[in-house]
Formats: C-alpha cells, sequence, structure tokens
C-alpha cells in the first residue's frame, strides 16, 4: 500500500529506533513507512495541542498540552 513519503524527519534516526528495538536488518521502505506515521501522529499530537492551549487562551503550547494530546490521540 503507497504512502506519501515523510516530509520532515528524517531516515536515520528513525532506522535508529527500529534498531534499537531489536531490529536485524531494516529495509527502506520500512523506514519510509515508519517515518510516514511518525509525522502523521506527530501532527495530529501537535494539532490537538495547540486546540487545548487556544481553549485555555494561551498562544503557547506547554508540555502538559502535549501530554494531553498524546493520551486523547493514544487512546483512539
Amino acid at each position: 500500500m503507497p504512502q506519501k513519503p515523510a516530509k520532515h524527519l528524517p531516515l536515520a534516526p528513525v532506522y535508529r529506533i527500529i534498531k534499537e528495538a531489536g531490529a536485524e536488518r531494516v529495509s527502506d521502505d520500512a523506514k519510509a513507512r515508519l517515518a510516514y506515521y511518525l509525522e502523521k501522529f506527530a501532527y495530529e499530537v501537535g494539532k490537538y495541542a495547540v486546540d487545548l492551549a487556544r481553549h485555555a487562551k494561551r498562544k503557547t503550547v506547554t508540555d502538559r498540552d502535549i501530554e494531553l494530546a498524546v493520551e486523547a490521540i493514544w487512546k483512539k
């Protein structure tokens, strides 16, 4: 199933994450696929965190906004 490539995440850290998870070898397609989903997840977390900050009438997104956004999105 073709996916859009990640726009901003470099593949080297993604590769390291997969290797640290125990992989002996990692294909280029696997690195690209994980980078795509990591970026998609990060965008959704950021978007939710911005909404939380705005709801609290703040311009600054805090680490707590990120924590709450991750908790909310992870449960979906």
